[in-house]
């Protein structure tokens, strides 16, 4: 049986860079699921999709084959044979990703990869629903948060980092309203399974959530 490793948690709160060191501190694979839904929306957008369209949207995602690889240490992700990284990680393609998730034919598409991977595979995964949908067989599971404030600060940093110019209250403001979109959803909404464990990030270092999980999978 496999080790699986269940991360959850609001947009910017840290999940992928916290799951992907876990990874290689425990030396097992990491799945970046909030990756494979921006493959899906850079699809959709691509297409001119709207997200709304409930029909359209299922049936264009029949055309979008999303698989994951990993090239070195890179985990690589592929849209019909196509390395889209360089593509993923824009706030519109963000955006796109929190409207096109609610669509009940995306989910089911990207869970049954998902956990086709996690069946094979010691992994960590991070994303929205985890816990509480993909892998409720977990060994363990973390809720990983921070205050939006923090999370929007974080990320303003890491946009002007880029040279790209950003307004921190508009940043704040685009979070809340994914926080409010992802905990109020139909399908598999945003939430604390009842078996994971809180890690608020908000006055931590990196290297103290990291381990912090490293302790509670020693466990």
């Amino acid at each position: 049986m496999s080790y699986n490793i269940a991360v959850d948690g609001p947009a910017g709160a840290g999940k992928s860079t916290i799951a992907r060191a876990v990874a290689k501190k425990l030396q097992i694979i990491y799945v970046d699921t909030g990756a494979m839904y921006r493959a899906m929306a850079l699809f959709m957008l691509r297409q001119g999709v709207n997200p709304a369209d409930g029909t359209a949207v299922s049936e264009k995602c029949r055309d979008a084959d999303i698989t994951i690889a990993y090239e070195g240490e890179e985990q690589v992700v592929y849209l019909n044979g196509e390395n889209v990284n360089p593509y993923l990680r824009t706030e519109e393609v963000g955006n796109m990703a929190s409207s096109v998730s609610v669509q009940p034919a995306v989910r089911e598409k990207l869970v049954e990869l998902q956990r086709v991977l996690a069946a094979k595979e010691d992994c960590i995964m991070d994303g929205r629903d985890i816990g509480t949908c993909v892998l409720p067989d977990a060994q363990v599971k973390i809720y990983l948060t921070a205050s939006s404030e923090v999370r929007a600060k974080r990320r303003y940093d890491e946009l002007a980092a880029k040279g790209q110019e950003c307004d921190l209250e508009k940043i704040k403001a685009d979070i809340e309203d994914r926080d409010d979109r992802d905990m109020h959803r139909e399908h598999s909404p945003l939430r604390q399974a009842a078996d994971a464990v809180l890690v608020d990030s908000s006055d931590m270092t990196v290297d103290e959530v990291i381990n912090r999980i490293l302790e509670l999978c020693r466990r």
